[in-house]
């Protein structure tokens, strides 16, 4: 039988859940989480809500329905994230084109490892580092562990020297609510310069943030 005491990770992913609250969990859609991944790349977790959230009054959140909003709204929606507006703008257009012109590809991600890879490669890699592991983990139903600096900073201050794929359960709901609470906590709290460790919910069993009591 499955042991059911569960692993460190799963007690520290736990834990910034009931520190954080309930958390949006990026979409399945492919279209739809590519433009997440775009928004959320060097943006707050609120500045990409705020644009992600723009795009949806605005229907735009199918390439065909984007393709036809008004160059000053979708323009207005992406600067809601702070910075890089021109580089995502080219991503969310090339995005957009590349999923019109290979309307399989949401089924393809779906599919076989190496088919979805292929598939991914067609999408715009000069985005947010990690994306493809995050479209093969949210939109493929595959278990992939991202390692963007984000989520990569956060397991190593944690003390694991390689992702703790081996703590995770079975389930890929397991896998997505871990990563994306790994990747709210580097966004929000673990961050790169100025880490908030006084108020870390993970502190007590964080070596990086003993260190730095």
């Amino acid at each position: 039988m499955p042991d059911p005491t569960p692993s460190r990770l799963e007690r520290l992913i736990e834990a910034l859940r009931q520190f954080y609250g309930l958390l949006p969990s990026p979409p399945s859609d492919a279209f739809r989480l590519f433009v997440w991944e775009t928004l959320s790349y060097q943006s707050t977790p609120g500045q990409r809500n705020s644009a992600f959230n723009a795009l949806l009054r605005n229907r735009a959140l199918t390439p065909d329905s984007m393709e036809k909003v008004a160059p000053k709204k979708l323009q207005q929606s992406i600067a809601m994230t702070g910075s890089y507006h021109e580089q995502r703008l080219r991503a969310l257009k090339t995005a957009i084109r590349t999923f019109q012109l290979h309307p399989d590809l949401t089924g393809a991600i779906a599919g076989e490892l190496a088919v979805a890879l292929e598939a991914i490669s067609m999408l715009p890699q000069t985005g947010p580092e990690g994306i493809a592991d995050r479209m093969l983990l949210y939109a493929g139903g595959h278990k992939t562990f991202p390692q963007d600096s984000g989520v990569g900073r956060v397991i190593r201050r944690l003390g694991y020297d390689e992702p703790p794929e081996s703590e995770l359960p079975e389930s890929i709901d397991a896998w997505r609510r871990t990563c994306t609470y790994l990747t709210h906590h580097a966004a929000a709290t673990c961050t790169d310069k100025d880490p908030h460790c006084g108020v870390c919910p993970l502190r007590d069993d964080c070596p990086y943030g003993q260190d730095r009591a």
